[in-house]
C-alpha cells in the first residue's frame, strides 16, 4: 500500500489531489500524520477527496490507527488513515 506523508504545512487540495490518484489506481492509500496540525490536513484533504470522487461513484472510508515512524532518529507516534474505496 502507498504511504503518503503529510505535515502541517501540506495543502489540502494537493494531498487531496495524490489520495485521489492512488485510490483510482489501487483501490487504498495510507496518509500518515505527526502533530496535531498534519492530522488536520490530513482530515481536510480527505474530505476534499471524497468531493474528487463522489461524481465518479466512488466512495472512500477512513480507518484510524496508531504508527510509529522514525524523524530524525526520534521514534514518534503517528496517526496512520486508511483510505480506501467501497
Amino acid at each position: 500500500m502507498e504511504i503518503l506523508k503529510v505535515s502541517a504545512k501540506s495543502s489540502p487540495n494537493s494531498v487531496a489531489g495524490a489520495i485521489a490518484g492512488v485510490v483510482r489506481e489501487r483501490e487504498a492509500v495510507e496518509v500518515q500524520a505527526v502533530g496535531a496540525g498534519a492530522i488536520n490536513q490530513a482530515i481536510k484533504a480527505i474530505a476534499i477527496a471524497r468531493g474528487y470522487l463522489a461524481p465518479t461513484g466512488i466512495d472512500l472510508i477512513c480507518i484510524p490507527a496508531f504508527t510509529s515512524v522514525t524523524i530524525d532518529s526520534d521514534e514518534r507516534t503517528a496517526i496512520k488513515l486508511i483510505i480506501e474505496s467501497r
